[in-house]
């Protein structure tokens, strides 16, 4: 499936050239494996406004069908992705998030530490993942069987359940 996608990375060290983003490039790669082409690549603030902001005018724009943020979804004091997503997002689905935690778990305990989330503004699917390396290849790696269709249910086609073969 070919879909359109944007990359968040939230970092306040990246954002301020303090540290090299190496998570937002590998998801980048790591859609684009997918099928997506993706359109916006960009290093935010921790910092909420600026996050949904960026959120809204992604998904408002009309050609980005998913948005993945990488970054700010664990429990320390300026991690606020969560939070900032949850006010863009019209109807969750909290399914995906679920999903990166329990399946993550397998990889590192630590997976259940994060407070990532996951919904719908309009027909954008946006999904917060965690900002290391490791925890965007598990990610995708989690995310891959359910992905197009997630899409395609967003996008209001191919909305026929199919069984899956035994």
């Amino acid at each position: 499936m070919r879909f359109n996608a944007a990359v968040l990375t939230i970092s306040d060290k990246g954002y301020a050239g303090e540290r090299e983003d190496l998570s937002g490039p590998l998801l980048a790669r790591s859609l684009e494996a997918l099928g997506a082409t993706v359109r916006a690549a960009r290093v935010l603030p921790d910092e909420s406004e600026l996050i949904q902001a960026e959120l809204r005018a992604l998904a408002d724009g009309g050609d980005i069908d998913l948005i993945v943020t990488t970054g700010g979804t664990g429990a320390a004091p300026r991690d606020w992705t969560p939070e900032a997503t949850m006010a863009v997002i019209e109807r969750p689905v909290p399914g995906l998030a679920e999903l990166l935690r329990w399946k993550g778990y397998d990889h590192t305990p630590r997976a259940v530490l994060s407070r990532g989330v996951a919904g719908l503004r309009g027909r954008c699917l946006i999904i917060n993942v965690a900002g290391s390396q490791g925890a965007v290849r598990d990610a995708m790696e989690i995310l891959q069987p359910v992905l197009a269709h997630a899409l395609q249910m967003a996008q209001g086609t191919d909305l026929e359940h199919k069984e899956d073969p035994a």
